[in-house]
């Protein structure tokens, strides 16, 4: 016997969560449609209103013909005599209303009395008028209740088909993680093993990296492993404009997760609600009951209940640090980038699925993509195939993966634009001044490739080989880095004698390069190994007065001395910056072997 797909279940639930919250919407609006239509109406019969005093008034002096009464209605309707409209009076009591009118008739005024039944319809605007705040508070009532109980939409894989079926030979590139993470495994299957040694089971681990680097994949991948039900949930799920629904939400989950117990509870991007603590208003204090909510949690696991908690951060610096003590999130693990045996493995991973040519090397990708993350070598192989499909190949070749690398790195080709003869110039040597100062420079990596044909935002772009895993940058390094960086700049200044705002994005990372030089890394002679960044104003202050006024000179210092540098050497080699600029405008590219011809002897 099938079961439904509990995804297809989800979705179910949640359209019809969101046709509820819809049809209440829609019944208050028209509530208050109605109200002010009726009384929009009222307004206009006022005008042909009468007050009971003028109507008594009127009585007496003998100038009403007729009066029409609605039993159980204290409204009457007046018809005076040489006026053709009636007018509506209020007549607050009606038994003594009666018997002034039956005298006046004894005295011989000839007023003609109707009564008839009241009409249901008649009913209608002032009990709608009447219920329509009870209304309003119902719809909202109803509508708050039904999102506190979306808290339990967290996705939980907790049966025969809806377990997770991902395994840790699924992740690659994480290798000394995942001996990390079997000892979370043994703890699900057999916690005993460890409480007998008087061993406490982790309550959470927290793991933390770049996006795409695999964190959300080694959870599923712990809970597949360990055979228990996973329960996933995102941190932004939690958040809510009414206060207190994100508390709510997390009471639901681990209410869930103690009936599912032994299993695991993932929070993915959990800054959303476990950020810093504040005493602001608003927003700021319904995350801060949530934390407190989550904090209160995880303190009231009990030893038998064997739930571990894996959250997920980019930025775990924003966390709150009672999240991060002992008892809460035991364990901090970073999951880095992958290194090349970590890159080849994942691309082998996600090349099974794809038709490769025979001329297609995967080590020669991985050792061309040091920094990339496993989400985007993924990326890269997927626009390959759908580049080779495009080009109509029968399987996916190096220049399709080479095109996919560009794409996903520098951006979408535009061949199809067009701008000047001038601009195209100073395209051409601004592109070449990268390329040359890059070739003067020992620490700079080798040019794969100078094009100036634009590329998403970029009109051109200077690609290097990244064949190598850095762990570490020195000084000397990065002041290279800034040289290279300004390379384009000082090629406009030195041949065109002007400057253009296509090095804007090259200024943007020098300058954050020589900040984090000053204050993130120590690397200035004249301030010393102190970290600034991050730092109060008053806290900066520590270190002496207009100590700010000293970073913004080094920071400069660093700045002019690289652009220097760089028109430096390419007044010493400007002839190689003619010849190359000069082949791009004729041929729009340069590919590494034709770029070293250049500077062969």
């Amino acid at each position: 016997m099938s079961k439904e797909n509990p995804n297809r279940n989800k979705e179910k639930q949640s359209k019809k969560n969101g046709m509820l919250i819809t049809l209440i919407m829609v019944l208050i609006v028209l509530i208050v449609g109605l109200g002010i239509f009726f009384m929009m109406n009222t307004q206009k019969k006022d005008e042909n209103t009468l007050a009971y005093t003028d109507l008594i008034k009127e009585l007496s002096y003998g100038n009403i013909e007729k009066i029409e009464m609605t039993t159980g209605s204290t409204t009457v309707k007046v018809k005076m005599k040489n006026i053709e409209e009636e007018k509506t009076s209020i007549v607050p009591e009606v038994e003594s209303f009666m018997s002034l009118v039956q005298t006046k008739v004894a005295e011989g005024n000839e007023i003609e009395l109707t009564q008839k039944p009241k009409s249901i319809l008649a009913q209608i605007p002032s009990a709608i008028i009447t219920f329509l705040p009870t209304a309003i508070m119902l719809a909202l009532f109803i509508m708050i209740f039904k999102m506190q109980g979306l808290g339990e939409k967290g996705k939980v894989y907790d049966d025969t088909e809806r377990k997770t079926k991902i395994k840790f030979d699924d992740v690659a590139g994480l290798d000394e993680e995942k001996e990390e993470m079997i000892e979370i495994v043994e703890f699900l299957k057999r916690p005993e093993k460890f409480t007998k040694m008087g061993a406490r089971v982790p309550k959470g681990v927290l793991l933390y990296g770049k996006p795409g680097t695999g964190k959300t994949l080694i959870a599923k991948a712990i809970a597949g492993e360990a055979d228990v039900p996973f329960i996933s949930m995102s941190g932004s799920e939690f958040i809510e404009m009414f206060a207190g629904l994100g508390a709510s939400r997390v009471r639901k989950l681990f209410e869930k997760a103690r009936k599912l117990a032994p299993c695991i509870v993932f929070i993915d991007e959990i800054d959303a609600i476990g950020s810093r603590r504040t005493s602001n208003n608003g927003a700021e204090t319904e995350n801060n009951q949530t934390l407190n909510q989550l904090l209160v949690e995880m303190d009231g696991f009990s030893s038998e209940e064997t739930i571990i908690v894996l959250a997920a951060t980019n930025r775990p610096e924003m966390l709150d640090k009672a999240l991060l003590r002992p008892g809460r999130f035991d364990r901090q693990i970073t999951i880095p980038t992958p290194d090349l045996k970590g890159r080849l493995e994942i691309l082998k991973i996600h090349s099974k699925d794809k038709k490769l040519s025979d001329q297609v090397n995967l080590e020669s990708i991985a050792e061309d993509t040091a920094g990339f993350t496993g989400a985007e070598l993924e990326n890269i192989l997927n626009e390959a195939a759908i580049i080779a499909t495009k080009n109509k190949h029968e399987d996916i070749e190096n220049d399709d993966i080479e095109e996919a690398v560009k794409k996903v790195t520098v951006g979408l080709e535009k061949r199809g634009r067009v701008y000047s003869e001038k601009d195209k110039k100073l395209t051409a040597y601004h592109e070449a001044g990268h390329a040359v100062v890059s070739k003067y420079l020992p620490t700079q990596t080798d040019v794969k490739e100078v094009s100036i044909i634009p590329r998403g935002v970029a009109g051109g772009y200077t690609m290097y080989k990244s064949d190598e895993d850095k762990y570490y940058i020195s000084k000397t390094e990065m002041q290279e880095k800034l040289i290279a960086l300004l390379g384009g700049r000082a090629a406009e200044k030195l041949v065109l004698d002007d400057i253009s705002t296509g090095a804007s994005n090259d200024i943007e990372v020098a300058t954050k390069i020589a900040r984090d030089m000053v204050t993130k890394y120590g690397m200035s002679d004249n301030l010393g190994p102190i970290d600034f960044q991050g730092k109060e104003p008053y806290e900066i202050q520590m270190f002496g007065e207009n100590i700010g006024d000293k970073i913004g000179a080094e920071v400069k210092e660093l700045i002019d001395t690289a652009y220097h540098d760089a028109i430096s050497l390419l007044q010493q080699h400007r002839d190689k910056l003619d010849k190359i600029a000069e082949a791009l405008l004729e041929k729009e590219k340069i590919n590494e072997e034709d770029f070293k011809k250049f500077f062969e002897v």
